[in-house]
């Protein structure tokens, strides 16, 4: 017989990695690699490995929300990171993934540690699944800033795809790329080289910048 968590169906508090702010919802559903989340308006799909705390919230007892039905049809199988991933390509969602900065566009492709997602703003992103804080899938009729499939059509990726993040990295070896969404201006550059887990880029005054690879959350071309 499957255990229930007794956190199930309260109204809780999540400590996330990254985020100042503990996350507040109902707690729809527990897996081994994420939960879910509805803060009253939407779903939120966290990643554990980014989970600090979760706890329940103090005012649980006066919390009275009204959850819709879930965004992807119910699975017999427990909930999973990969299955919510494959469930929500082409469908319209924000990411949460650094700093104060969320995304917003069409997940397009699931590779073996690394997804895309295609932004309005960033286009084509290529995105660690260790660094994802959570997913918003939005309503089937809601669009990214009201664009028309005219004016926002989902394109192919232009990078051919490989199969794990780090191979991704060194097939984009001598491109100018965007990594971590560009916050960072030492972040942008030419990716010179990836060796013994140390990610060379040649910055806009021509300096030899090294970050570690598993710091790098996202890449995009501009």
């Amino acid at each position: 017989m499957k255990h229930r968590h007794p956190l199930l169906d309260r109204y809780v508090e999540l400590d996330i990695s990254g985020k100042m702010m503990p996350i507040r919802g109902k707690l729809i559903d527990l897996g081994q690699d994420i939960l879910v989340l509805h803060n009253g308006t939407q779903f939120l799909y966290v990643p554990l490995i980014h989970l600090q705390q979760l706890r329940l919230a103090k005012n649980d007892t006066q919390q009275e929300i009204d959850v819709p039905e879930l965004p992807f049809e119910p699975q017999n199988d427990p909930i999973s990171y990969r299955k919510v991933l494959m469930n929500a390509k082409g469908m319209f969602s924000e990411l949460y993934i650094t700093g104060n900065q969320s995304i917003h566009g069409y997940l397009t492709s699931v590779m073996n540690d690394f997804f895309v997602f295609y932004s309005p703003v960033y286009h084509s992103v290529i995105v660690s699944l260790q660094h994802l804080k959570y997913l918003i899938p939005y309503n089937p009729n809601v669009t990214p800033y009201t664009l028309t499939p005219e004016q926002f059509p989902l394109k192919p990726s232009p990078i051919t795809l490989a199969r794990t993040f780090d191979q991704q990295l060194r097939k984009l070896i001598g491109e100018f790329v965007i990594l971590d969404l560009g916050e960072n201006p030492n972040k942008i550059g030419v990716l010179k080289g990836l060796d013994q887990n140390m990610i060379e880029l040649s910055t806009a005054g021509g300096n030899p910048v090294f970050l570690h690879f598993d710091h790098v959350k996202t890449v995009h071309l501009p």
